[in-house]
């Protein structure tokens, strides 16, 4: 044991099970419940899900909680391509709930993209959620037709970098390593969980350099415009009440400026019909490493 490292209260248990030509590794912690459905929870770009480990701690009480690490994240495999498309989250995640939930009913909770899945999948298979919190899963800005050429060729020139080696993640000498970019993009964060999370969010290569558990292809860009007027009617759809939880620091005004406001995310979350808000004091983006307590407090109290 490291001296100072955090230690976790409720130890998940891992597994890898087949999911769409990917074998999908899936942490687990409690077991099946008679009077509490699965509660599923789906990390963010670049995390994995070891991530909810703080807030799985926090729980005052055993959940049975199956978190996933994306196709291309963590120890989940990718298979050889040289992009990600946003739909396969969707259809990976309905395969995860028929093989651990069939026929049934599931809560379900997203950070950042996994809130954006989230709020998708229930849109899209709205009889599977019964209950939905999508924690600062903001979507994407508004574009236009016109952008079309340009994101085209965008991605192209993005598609052959990841060829050329060109848009390779960093790698790191030691465990320190890691754990000081953790502390260096998150300054609330303890060193004790930067300590225990650069465990789990790396793995040494066959010269002992550690390497991020996240495949560099997804850092290229979608072909795809986002279209504000399909997710309005996505979040439409969605039947689950919803708990859309912030944290106080805004951090899309760091990301877009001007370009996508936390104003205009009201505005279009508001077009789910079963909607309450909340917010998380002296907390950034990672508000379930920030803040767990109180993010498993409005988990619980809202499931």
């Amino acid at each position: 044991m490291i001296c100072g490292m955090y230690q976790p209260r409720r130890p998940s248990r891992s597994e890898n099970i087949p999911v769409r030509h990917q074998s999908y590794h899936v942490r687990l912690w409690g077991r099946p419940s008679a009077d509490r459905l699965p509660l599923f929870m789906v990390h963010g770009w670049m995390d994995v899900a070891a991530s909810y480990q703080f807030v799985v701690d926090a729980l005052a009480r055993e959940r049975w909680v199956i978190a996933p690490d994306w196709r291309g994240f963590g120890h989940t495999t990718g298979a050889p391509v040289d992009n990600y498309w946003f739909p396969d989250y969707l259809a990976d995640l309905d395969v995860l709930i028929d093989h651990y939930a069939p026929g049934s009913q599931v809560d379900l909770v997203g950070h950042s993209m996994g809130g954006n899945i989230a709020m998708f999948y229930a849109g899209v298979r709205p009889q599977r959620v019964r209950r939905l919190v999508n924690l600062e899963g903001f979507g994407m800005p508004a574009t236009r037709p016109d952008e079309a050429p340009a994101r085209y060729a965008k991605w192209i020139d993005q598609v052959r970098a990841v060829h050329e080696d060109g848009m390779a993640l960093k790698s790191y000498d030691t465990h320190e390593g890691v754990e000081q970019r953790l502390l260096k993009t998150n300054p609330r964060l303890s060193s004790a969980k930067a300590q225990w999370l650069a465990r789990q969010w790396s793995a040494p290569d066959a010269q002992g350099r550690l390497h991020i558990l996240g495949d560099p292809a997804h850092k290229v860009v979608s072909a795809q415009l986002f279209r504000v007027e399909e997710a309005l009617a996505i979040y439409r759809a969605i039947a689950a009440p919803t708990l859309a939880v912030e944290a106080e620091d805004d951090s899309m005004g760091q990301w877009w400026g001007q370009r996508y406001t936390l104003a205009e995310y009201h505005e279009r979350i508001a077009h789910v019909r079963d909607l309450r808000h909340a917010q998380v004091p002296d907390a950034g983006h990672m508000l379930h490493h920030d803040q767990p307590e109180a993010v498993a407090r409005l988990i619980e109290d809202f499931l």
